[in-house]
């Protein structure tokens, strides 16, 4: 890398450590290309992204931004997964890591929140933004539909006593 690439790199970092939600350090020990090329596909599919960083520039980039508390963790060949979105980017690299001992989680930061490795396993833990929408809708529609039943019960009720007594004028009737 040149200066000018090197200066375009940093550049780059420094606008997703402005804009980005979630920032996740691993440590490649050994990883095959086409493992990495799952493991960026996995993450691309949860709405992030995966790049390998060189620690010196990543540095930089982190000066004055709300994830500079992560610099400890630039030691090695580490690689930076950043998104919107904190928890499906979460569960993508924990899951990678216990299928792959040769992925490390070294930490991460959500905002401004410093996280170890058990900060990052924990929010891998949570239900993402789509399965919280699905509950949400869920729980708005349940009394929707049981204020519906309620509603119509007394009307059903009403229509069964009157067959009832339909029948039994009917059978005497007979």
């Amino acid at each position: 890398m040149d200066r000018t690439e090197k200066r375009a790199f940093v550049d780059f970092l420094a606008k997703v450590f402005g804009t980005a939600n979630t920032v996740i350090v691993t440590q490649n020990l050994g990883l095959t290309v086409e493992d990495v090329t799952n493991l960026r596909r996995k993450v691309r599919e949860a709405g992030a992204s995966y790049k390998v960083a060189k620690n010196r520039l990543a540095l930089r980039a982190l000066d004055g931004t709300p994830f500079a508390g992560i610099a400890s963790l630039l030691k090695g060949p580490t690689a930076l997964a950043w998104a919107d979105e904190p928890v499906a980017v979460a569960k993508v690299l924990v899951e990678f890591a216990k299928n792959n001992d040769k992925l490390a989680l070294l930490g991460g930061a959500l905002g401004s929140q410093t996280l170890d490795v058990n900060g990052v396993k924990a929010l891998a833990e949570l239900p993402s933004l789509d399965e919280l929408r699905a509950k949400l809708v869920g729980m708005i529609n349940t009394p929707a539909t049981r204020i519906a039943g309620i509603t119509q019960a007394p009307a059903g009720q009403l229509a069964r006593v009157l067959g009832a007594y339909a029948r039994t004028g009917e059978a005497e009737a007979a």
